[in-house]
């Protein structure tokens, strides 16, 4: 293959990366591995096409494995967790709860049905907060 085409299919590959893509970085250790064929088949115009693929294939497979994990992992550690559900957020009961018990209450604008998932008895008014939520069930517990 031409060296040119290496190059240029690396910089699509490592543009896509970039600009199209949430970045988990495959395409940028494929688009390398492509501008490094490039570059060797630039380099030696002698290389034949077979070795040019294997060189390709190897250099996807070992700087994939061996990089992008931690490549990831040093980029986004710090990133902060994102709240997706009312974990952790306080409700006040409408109605009286035994251990186990049911009842519907208003929270974030809609109705939800309430468990008490504790092993005390939860007074109506009182503030409780959502350990965790089950189908359409919020579980919550005293503060």
């Amino acid at each position: 293959m031409n060296w040119w085409v290496w190059i240029v299919g690396g910089a699509i590959l490592l543009g896509s990366e970039l600009g199209l893509i949430n970045t988990e970085f495959y395409l940028l250790f494929v688009g390398g591995s492509a501008l490094l064929t490039g570059v060797v088949a630039l380099v030696y115009p002698d290389f034949p096409a077979w070795a040019q693929w294997a060189l390709f294939a190897v250099t996807c497979v070992v700087s994939t494995l061996g990089f992008r994990r931690h490549l990831y992992e040093r980029l986004y550690r710090h990133s902060p967790k994102v709240a997706t559900g009312p974990e952790g957020k306080e409700l006040l009961l409408p109605s009286p709860l035994a251990p186990g018990g049911t009842c519907q209450a208003e929270h974030g604008g809609s109705f939800w049905t309430v468990r008490n998932d504790s092993s005390a008895p939860l007074a109506a008014g009182c503030k409780v907060r959502i350990a965790r939520v089950q189908g359409l069930t919020l579980l919550v517990r005293p503060e």
